[in-house]
C-alpha cells in the first residue's frame, strides 16, 4: 500500500512540473495612443465630477467614430448625440476621430462641495430644487463649466449661475 501511495504521489508531483514547457513568440509591435486626452483633461477639475457625468464624458472621449456606422470618408466632422436619463452631450468630432468641440447638460446632478457652501453662505434657508450643469468644451477655447441652480425659500424662487469654483455669476 506504502509503494502505491508514493507512487501516486511521485506521479501527481512530476506531471505538472513538466508541463511547464514556456513557448516564445514574436508578438507585433502595437501601438497605444489616446486621442481625446486633451478632452478628457480639461474635464478633470478639483473636485471629482458626478457619476453619471463621468461616465458619460468618458464614453464620449473612448467613442471609434471610424468603426460606427456614421462613418465616410466624404465627411470632413461628424456630429455625434449621448444620451442618458440625467444627461446629454453632443460632440463634435474630426475625420481623425478626435473631439473638436461638445456642448454637455446634466440636470440634478450631485453638485461640487464648493457650490453647495457658496449657496449655503450667501442665501440661508433656501433650498436648492433643481440644478443644471452645462459644459461646453471648445479644442482651442478650453472649457466653461456652469451650473444654474433654482433656490427656494417659502413661496419665492430665485435663479443663480455659478461656475465650478462656487463663484457666482
Amino acid at each position: 500500500m506504502k509503494k502505491i501511495v508514493l507512487g501516486l504521489l511521485c506521479l501527481g508531483l512530476t506531471g505538472p512540473a513538466l508541463a511547464q514547457i514556456i513557448k516564445t513568440e514574436k508578438l507585433s509591435e502595437v501601438t497605444v495612443y489616446a486621442t481625446n486626452y486633451k478632452y478628457l483633461n480639461s474635464m478633470n477639475s478639483e473636485e471629482p465630477a458626478a457619476i453619471p457625468v463621468e461616465m458619460l464624458q468618458k464614453k464620449v472621449a473612448a467613442f471609434n467614430l471610424k468603426d460606427s456606422d456614421y462613418y465616410q470618408d466624404d465627411y470632413d466632422y461628424y456630429q455625434i448625440n449621448f444620451y442618458i436619463p440625467e444627461g446629454k452631450i453632443l460632440a463634435a468630432y474630426d475625420k481623425d476621430g478626435k473631439i473638436i468641440r461638445t456642448v454637455e447638460r446634466f440636470k440634478n446632478v450631485n453638485l461640487p462641495i464648493s457650490v453647495k457652501e457658496a449657496v449655503m453662505d450667501r442665501f440661508p434657508g433656501w433650498t436648492i430644487t433643481e440644478d443644471a450643469y452645462v459644459v461646453y468644451y471648445h479644442e482651442a477655447k478650453g472649457v466653461d463649466k456652469k451650473y444654474k441652480l433654482t433656490l427656494e425659500n417659502g413661496d419665492k424662487k430665485l435663479k443663480v449661475k455659478m461656475d465650478e469654483n462656487g463663484n457666482f455669476l
